[in-house]
């Protein structure tokens, strides 16, 4: 058989063509590990995704470890509940006694028997990390410090917090008061959810009491525009520690550094693991929460269908790159009889990722539906026994 020079040529380009194509389908199935994280030098730590909980590093993160100021966040946590209860104000007085004037270590300097708002008193616990602040607004809140401990290690059972005692409200350096990274990043995702309302003080660089102006010890405030909070600590024994969060194209992180050696390197260490976690790690939006996502089928109701959702927006951590091997299933229980209140389960919506479940979470009514007149009961009771026999 003859073949010309032209000929030897298409040949070629073919099949340099081919070998162009396999090569690239190749590069496309090879996929990229998730590296490892960085070293941290700290006693503990943890990073973690906000929307999903999901862990990107720890180490020792359920370590019993002395908090210092850290203990602060749940402080000002029981404050903020006992805000939204309506037990408190933030414009009420508090009168400082001589024990939460002449408290040691970080102050907001206020003066005995001053009457200070409770709003001023949370700014002096959040940016100046005033121990005197802290004690003034549990001994308003509680009568004394002892009592308000207890509040706190009840929110903290409530919580999950496992590893986590408390026995008084500026993290002074006491036996028997300890908590844990863990249980630090639980806590801290709590606050962030449930009052994002005063979440915004955490980020304040700087706060004025009595003109004294004092700056926000979080250093990351001024190294990552992200950053916006959330709190410093340090006692010899608990060394230099700091729970940060930042916020990223819609993607949050929590990390928690413990027992570092400077105030420097907490800052170091957890802008490390920060920008780990985003770099490797992505939190896609699958679903809005209180968005209808599938009208189901209401027997013996004054509707006939009823809207199904989620409580909360479904997001789903996976390492960047990711989010095409993530798929969602909707499993609706049937059948769904009135009367039936907004929140009932209905059924699930599944998360997996390349085949395996990651996350599950509940199909909720949207709505309330009453229960029908007395011929919708009878007629949906008939067409509800032929469906049935319909289905067997």
């Amino acid at each position: 058989m003859f073949f010309n020079r032209n000929s030897i040529l298409i040949v070629n380009l073919c099949a340099l063509a081919l070998l162009a194509t396999v090569l690239q389908a190749h590069a496309e199935t090879v996929e990229i590990q998730t590296p490892a994280p960085p070293t941290i030098d700290a006693k503990a730590y943890i990073v973690q995704d906000f929307q999903t909980g999901k862990v990107l590093a720890e180490s020792n993160a359920d370590e019993k470890l002395a908090p210092a100021s850290l203990t602060k966040i749940m402080t000002v946590y029981v404050v903020f509940k006992e805000l939204a209860n309506g037990h408190l104000h933030l414009d009420d007085l508090a009168t400082i006694s001589k024990k939460a004037w002449g408290t040691s270590g970080s102050r907001m300097f206020v003066e005995v028997n001053a009457q200070v708002k409770v709003e001023d008193l949370l700014k002096g616990v959040i940016i100046q990390s005033g121990n005197d602040a802290s004690v003034a607004l549990s001994e308003h809140i509680a009568g004394d410090e002892s009592t308000f401990a207890d509040m706190m290690n009840q929110h903290a059972a409530r919580l999950g917090m496992k590893n986590t005692h408390f026995k008084n409200a500026d993290g002074l350096p006491i036996e028997d008061h300890y908590t844990s990274a863990r249980d630090l990043a639980i806590l801290t995702n709590a606050l962030i959810r449930e009052f994002p309302q005063y979440y915004p003080w955490f980020s304040q660089k700087e706060f004025t009491y009595n003109n004294i102006v004092q700056h926000n010890r979080n250093l990351l405030l001024s190294r990552d525009s992200t950053v916006d909070g959330v709190k410093t600590g340090f006692t010899d024994d608990a060394g230099y520690c700091l729970v940060a969060s930042a916020l990223r194209n819609d993607m949050r992180l929590i990390s928690v550094v413990m027992g570092t050696k400077s105030a420097s390197a907490r800052a170091v260490e957890n802008q490390n693991l920060l920008n780990y976690g985003f770099r490797f790690f992505e939190s896609p939006r699958l679903y809005e929460g209180k968005k209808t996502l599938s009208d189901a089928r209401v027997w013996k109701g004054d509707a006939q269908t009823v809207a199904l959702g989620l409580a909360e927006s479904l997001h789903a951590t996976v390492p960047r790159g990711g989010s095409k091997d993530v798929k969602s299933a909707i499993h609706i229980n049937e059948p769904i009889v009135a009367p039936l209140k907004a929140g009932d389960k209905f059924g699930t919506v599944e998360v997996t990722y390349k085949d395996k479940v990651v996350d599950q979470k509940d199909l909720i009514a949207l709505t309330a539906v009453g229960e029908g007149n007395m011929f919708r009961r009878l007629l949906d009771g008939v067409l509800m026994r032929f469906a049935k026999s319909d289905g067997n």
